[in-house]
């Protein structure tokens, strides 16, 4: 799909909106991450793979879903002509999980201990890998059980939602986007839902930019519906920043 009618400060409103946007200027990885995986996947659009693959390592170094720039930038290899001279500098992104995996052996003697701690959180989280259909069970219970009249009931409806919107956009980048694109957007909405939860899940899926920009791309389209989106996003993001500075949420 051709996505040149879409000018950038379009998706970049909508993610700024977004009722998340606020962890981009908190204490969180949220937009060094966000850099790492943008600027890897334009360098190797632009074919300078060492830069690429050097910012794809620092991303898989800064969090675990940055090890999905693996596959996603090997399939770029593939699509652009598979040179063996730019295989290399992609090989470099799983370096950057080993060397954390490397110190938390070396500091609580568990390389996975990202994975273990999980459970320590609670809110449904498991160190079993719980499938899709499980979580959007549990959340529709969570739907009609929890008292409405908590504040973090409105949480629950964010996380529902944003599962159901970035599991439809996940699937359709697949055939509107680069194949790349649509890896990458696929297994970072997933793996943090294979804990069995949608907690923290607005927040993570802030580096789904395929599924912003189909987002974007809806609301140019549907113009009717743009100042409605932005306002409630605006609304939501005034109401979740007021919770977040009071500590009520924390993402």
């Amino acid at each position: 799909m051709d996505f040149s009618y879409l000018k950038a400060p379009a998706v970049i409103a909508l993610l700024l909106l977004f009722p998340t946007s606020l962890y981009f200027g908190s204490v969180y990885t949220e937009s060094l991450f966000f850099a790492l995986v943008t600027g890897s996947f334009y360098f190797a659009r632009t074919k300078k793979w060492w830069l690429a693959g050097i910012l794809g390592a620092l991303a898989s170094y800064t969090r675990f879903v940055g090890i999905f720039l693996f596959p996603a930038l090997l399939v770029e290899w593939y699509l652009q002509g598979r040179k063996l001279k730019h295989l290399l500098p992609v090989l470099l992104i799983p370096t950057g999980l080993l060397v954390y995996m490397s110190y938390l052996n070396k500091t609580t003697g568990d390389p996975i201990a990202f994975f273990h701690v999980q459970k320590l959180y609670g809110q449904f989280r498991s160190e079993k890998i719980i499938l899709l259909y499980q979580v959007f069970w549990r959340y529709i219970k969570m739907i009609f059980t929890v008292n409405r009249a908590d504040p973090l009931y409105m949480t629950i409806l964010l996380e529902a939602a944003t599962g159901v919107i970035f599991l439809i956009t996940s699937i359709y980048s697949f055939l509107k986007h680069r194949l790349s694109y649509a890896i990458f957007n696929a297994f970072a909405y997933l793996a943090p839902t294979l804990t069995g939860s949608f907690v923290s899940l607005p927040r993570y899926i802030l580096v789904c930019f395929p599924s912003f920009i189909l987002i974007a791309s809806f609301l140019q389209h549907h113009s009717r519906y743009k100042k409605i989106i932005y306002t409630l996003f605006a609304s939501l993001m005034f109401l979740f920043s007021a919770l977040f500075f009071r500590g009520y949420w924390i993402g």
